[in-house]
């Protein structure tokens, strides 16, 4: 018999665009392999150009949409984007633990979006608290950029590799203190030719390097990035040992340069424009 197909959870926002949120996390659990599923936390007024509003669905509404959802299918991973109120995150750790606890979504994939492109904070003081107090400690690896480790960390960004390992050692402290949890610091804010992003256990160190593209298609770069770290992880099954997170980040990383590398062949929109998640499955 043919191997199963693993459903894969996006818990995230709506971007009319398509290129960030709740519709590119679809898009890249497709494209490698998996089936995905999605709970809508936030509904945005957005285009390539930037953010005009956000609507919040009450939390009620949250804990139904994953309550039936969970109730039905089974979820290899789970994927937690934009989160926009202290209430939202803490229904979505509270119900993804009570799930875990029967057995659902072993794997937690934490992108803590709380900064936008232009800088402004897209979550307030109480909410980054429950982010740390209540998500964090249900994730498997979380996926920060520099300004997000900056904002949970309450310190500024890092400017350098020697500070970015820093940040990662006290991120990792924020976890469980048990093996199988993971920060991936992305450090693509930082100046210079090169893409660095730290992948750390507590113990072991891992880089990823790649060149920085010449394009605008940045949009949903995080999104991907950490979709496909969900959809690579669910593939491979839980427990994850550090040499399988070690691959599925060199995967997802892989793909994510691919769909950057391909976006010039899409026309969305005037600003910073898509990736292109199905590079290589579009001929």
């Amino acid at each position: 018999m043919p191997e199963a197909v693993p459903n894969v959870l996006s818990i995230a926002g709506i971007d009319p665009s398509g290129g960030a949120g709740l519709y590119a996390d679809l898009k890249t659990f497709a494209a490698l392999r998996t089936y995905g599923c999605g709970v809508v936390a936030a509904l945005t007024a957005q285009n390539t150009q930037g953010v005009r509003a956000v609507h919040v669905p009450p939390a009620d509404f949250l804990r139904a949409q994953l309550d039936t959802l969970f109730a039905d299918v089974a979820i290899a991973a789970t994927k937690t984007g934009m989160l926009a109120s202290a209430a939202v995150i803490e229904t979505t750790a509270e119900r993804l633990a009570h799930w875990r606890a029967q057995g659902q979504s072993p794997i937690v994939v934490v992108d803590p979006v709380m900064v936008a492109k232009s800088g402004d904070a897209l979550l307030d003081r109480q909410a980054v608290g429950a982010l740390v107090e209540a998500l964090l400690p249900l994730a498997t690896v979380i996926t920060p950029n520099l300004p997000e480790a900056a904002v949970l960390l309450g310190r500024t960004a890092p400017e350098s590799r020697r500070e970015m390992i820093r940040a990662a050692e006290a991120l990792r402290a924020l976890l469980p203190t048990d093996d199988g949890h993971w920060v991936l610091l992305k450090g693509g804010h930082l100046p210079g030719s090169e893409l660095v992003d730290l992948l750390f256990d507590g113990e072991h160190l891992h880089e990823f390097v790649a060149p920085k593209a010449a394009t605008k298609n940045t949009h949903g770069t995080g999104c991907t990035y950490a979709a496909a770290i969900t959809a690579l992880a669910a593939r491979a099954g839980s427990p994850l040992t550090d040499a399988a997170m070690r691959e599925v980040v060199r995967e997802a990383h892989r793909y994510l340069q691919g769909a950057i590398a391909a976006s010039g062949a899409l026309a969305v929109g005037h600003g910073h424009g898509p990736l292109h998640h199905f590079h290589a499955l579009w001929l």
